[in-house]
C-alpha cells in the first residue's frame, strides 16, 4: 500500500513502534482469540508486553460477559491478566450510567445479559428487564404495559431474549416516562463466526428501539472515545503514547483515530487490507479515519522483537 499510513509492521520496525509507547490496547475476539481459541502466540505476545513494563488492556464491545468472566477465560487460556485490566461494555456502560448519569441508586430498564445486570448491580444500579418478557392483550393494551415508575433510563446492549414485547416496553419508558435516557452498548450489526457465519449483532437492537422511539442512543463502545476515557481516567493513560490493536477498522481502528492512539490492525478476524486501501482512496475524511497506521497478520508477528 501507498502513503505513509498502514504500513506492514515486521522486521526491523517493531521494536522502534513498540518502544514508542508504554500503553497497549487489545480488542480481544479475531485479535487474541477466535471464539475459544487463542491466537497461536497471543498469550505470549500479552505476557512479554506486561515483563516489558508496558501497560495492557483489553477493550471489547461484548457485553455478556462480566470482567470477572473474561479474566477465567483468559486464564484457561494462558494470558497473565486481571479484572481491572478488562474493559468490556457491559463494565463501561455501569461506569458510564453512573459516572456521567448519576444514576447511582437508582433503576433502569435492560435489554441486555446477566452480565450486565451484575456489572450494573456492583456499581448500585439496580435493574428491571432481563430475561424473557412476552406480549399479552391486544395492541390497544401495549400502549398501557406496566411500567417502573423508579426506571430513569433504558439500556440495550446483547439479549438473546429481545422480542416485540421488549422493544414495546422500551419505547413507552422513552415516551412516558420524563427525563428517560436511552444508552446503548455499542452499534456492532454483525458478529462475525467461523467459515464466513454471522449473526445479528447489538446494534440491530438498538436501532429497532431507535426506530421506534424516533430517537438516538448515546453509545459507549468501540468506536465511542468513552471507552479510552474509562481506560484513561483510571490508568493516566497517555494518547500519544498509545497503540490500539483491532481486527475491525470500523470500531477499533476507529476508536484509535478518534482518540489519537497509533492503530494496529491484525488479519486474524474481520477487516482486511483492501478494505483499509479502500478508506484510503476514497478521500473522504471519515473514511481516512479507519486506515490503520500498520498492519501485522498475526499479533504473533510481534514475538521476534518481544524475545529479541
Amino acid at each position: 500500500m501507498s502513503g505513509s499510513k498502514c504500513t506492514r509492521l515486521t522486521g526491523a520496525l517493531v521494536k522502534p513502534v513498540l518502544d514508542s509507547v508504554d500503553s497497549v490496547l487489545f480488542d480481544c475476539d479475531g485479535v487474541i482469540w477466535r471464539g475459544d481459541q487463542a491466537i497461536p502466540g497471543a498469550s505470549r505476545v500479552i505476557n512479554l508486553l506486561k515483563e516489558s513494563g508496558k501497560k495492557v488492556f483489553f477493550v471489547t464491545n461484548n457485553s455478556t460477559k462480566t470482567r470477572k468472566m473474561y479474566v477465567e477465560k483468559m486464564t484457561l487460556m494462558g494470558f497473565n491478566a486481571t479484572e481491572e485490566e478488562v474493559f468490556g461494555t457491559a463494565y463501561c456502560s455501569a461506569m458510564y450510567l453512573k459516572n456521567e448519569c448519576k444514576l447511582e441508586g437508582k433503576k433502569v430498564y435492560l435489554i441486555g445479559s446477566n452480565a450486565m445486570r451484575d456489572e450494573l448491580q456492583a456499581v448500585g444500579i439496580q435493574q428491571t428487564g432481563v430475561g424473557e418478557d412476552h406480549i399479552s392483550g391486544k395492541p390497544m393494551d401495549w400502549a398501557n404495559v406496566d411500567l417502573n415508575p423508579e426506571v430513569k433510563a433504558v439500556v440495550v446492549g446483547f439479549d438473546e431474549h429481545f422480542s416485540y414485547s421488549k422493544l414495546n416496553r422500551a419505547l413507552q419508558y422513552l415516551i412516558q416516562q420524563p427525563g428517560c435516557l436511552f444508552v446503548g452498548t455499542n452499534r456492532d450489526t454483525r458478529l462475525p463466526l467461523e467459515g464466513g457465519k454471522a449473526v445479528p449483532g447489538t446494534g440491530c437492537l438498538l436501532q429497532a428501539v431507535e426506530t421506534a422511539a424516533q430517537r438516538q442512543a448515546q453509545t459507549v463502545g468501540k468506536p465511542n472515545r468513552y471507552m479510552f476515557d474509562c481506560v484513561a481516567s483510571q490508568f493516566g493513560v497517555d494518547p500519544d503514547r498509545c497503540l490500539m490493536v483491532g481486527d475491525r477498522l470500523d470500531t477499533d481502528i476507529m476508536l484509535g483515530s478518534n482518540c489519537g492512539l497509533k492503530t494496529l490492525l491484525t488479519l486474524t478476524g474481520v477487516s482486511t487490507v483492501e478494505d483499509a486501501e479502500a478508506h484510503q482512496k476514497s478521500g473522504c475524511a471519515e473514511r481516512q479515519g479507519m486506515v490503520p497506521d500498520y498492519y501485522v497478520e498475526s499479533i504473533a508477528d510481534l514475538l521476534p522483537a518481544l524475545q529479541g
